[in-house]
């Protein structure tokens, strides 16, 4: 195999151009491969992922002399692509997942339980992205042991605990959110069996917050519903991805993973197993969803051998990569009709979606069935979303309590 910058060059063109890349985007490849050439030929001319990491590692612009996002990500995407082709004889041009999944440990005793605890996370069929939201704190508390010294959990105190926690917050993370990865933290400590670790939990303090959870009033749902049957303001994908999440209250990774055989247009139905419950449903296909969704379908869905319902608009045309793809593109929906005063994400549209249930008096176990929760006790918090209906439950003031 041919290792040298223009080789690389030459396949990497050829496979952007085969995946339907706009010339204006392979251009923007050539520019930073010839950038990477000139590195590599003044250090041997032989390309090797030790040298792509030092290229890709040159993340301060000569002209600023400040750090380059853009240079980051243009000479990390030139090096992945040659990595690929290095590694496997493909080119891949797979969106990369955001985030990275955060710090590795390097200490080997840490690597192998890591290792082991994801193993184990597996063989017991957890979903993806819960044994994601397991691995990220459990990897994040190993690298806090490494940086105070510790390389073998036998050495790790309980004292470790609270104080990687108060780490966190420290970092910038928001006091509230110190309850769920408390929770996400808690399986891993019970599959270690130290259980002077599992105790020290109890000293980290967490408290679940209970908000009351907005919800989208009657005039923004109807702009928003008028924005997506307008094809001139919304694409056709953009505006079923928003009403899926909106009136079925699907969340994001299911939207994702949505498959073409999942919609059954004669019954007028979606069923799906849900990924993070792994529970079947089926829903309802709303009216009001099929025609942009049978449109984006018809006329506008990229042609591709992948069969995931919605597709990347730029190449590679296969599946949206993750939950902030879901995001951005309700958050650009929103503001098209006019609504800048909510996050709309997935869960704020799981949130309406579970009032406009509760405000047509839908029982709690049909609401839970039909937004996926595993028990009925996780569909309670959505009663705080009917103001009127608590309303009704406030007692009078006693007459001898009134001035």
């Amino acid at each position: 195999m041919d290792t040298t910058v223009t080789q690389l060059g030459v396949v990497v063109t050829a496979a952007l151009r085969a995946a339907g890349y706009k010339e204006s985007t392979i251009g923007q490849y050539l520019k930073t491969i010839r950038l990477l050439e000139d590195f590599i030929d003044a250090r041997g001319g032989i390309y090797t992922s030790a040298l792509g990491a030092e290229f890709a590692a040159l993340t301060t612009s000569p002209r600023t002399g400040r750090f380059s996002a853009q240079r980051r990500f243009a000479y990390s995407r030139a090096v992945n692509v040659c990595d690929s082709y290095l590694r496997t004889g493909e080119v891949d041009l797979s969106p990369r997942q955001r985030g990275g999944g955060g710090r590795q440990p390097e200490a080997d005793a840490f690597t192998m339980l890591n290792a082991m605890w994801e193993a184990d996370m597996s063989g017991r069929g957890l979903a993806p992205a819960t044994r994601e939201a397991y691995g990220r704190i459990t990897r994040s508390y190993l690298g806090y042991l490494e940086d105070c010294g510790i390389s073998c959990l036998d050495d790790a105190t309980p004292a470790t605990v609270p104080g990687f926690f108060a780490s966190l917050l420290d970092h910038g993370w928001a006091p509230s959110s110190l309850f769920w990865q408390v929770a996400n933290f808690r399986p891993f400590v019970k599959f270690t069996g130290r259980g002077d670790l599992v105790d020290a939990i109890g000293l980290v303090g967490a408290r679940r917050s209970h908000t009351i959870i907005p919800v989208l009033s009657d005039d923004d749902a109807q702009r928003l519903v008028t924005a997506c049957a307008s094809a001139d303001t919304v694409s056709r994908r953009d505006a079923a991805i928003t009403l899926l999440a909106l009136m079925t209250g699907l969340r994001a990774c299911d939207i994702i993973n949505l498959r073409l055989t999942d919609i059954d247009w004669r019954a007028q139905t979606i069923s799906l197993v849900q990924q993070k419950t792994s529970n079947p449903v089926t829903l309802p296909l709303p009216g009001l969803l099929v025609n942009p969704l049978a449109d984006y379908l018809l006329t506008q869905r990229p042609d591709s051998n992948d069969d995931h319902v919605f597709l990347r608009s730029l190449a590679p045309h296969t599946q949206l990569a993750d939950h902030a793809s879901v995001y951005r593109i309700t958050a650009e929906t929103f503001r098209k009709a006019g609504i800048t005063d909510v996050k709309a994400g997935t869960r704020f549209l799981r949130h309406n979606a579970a009032s406009r249930l509760l405000r047509a008096s839908v029982p709690l176990p049909t609401i839970a069935a039909v937004l996926g929760h595993a028990s009925q006790e996780s569909t309670n918090v959505y009663m705080s979303v009917d103001q009127q209906r608590l309303l009704d439950c406030v007692l009078p003031v006693p007459a001898g309590a009134r001035p």
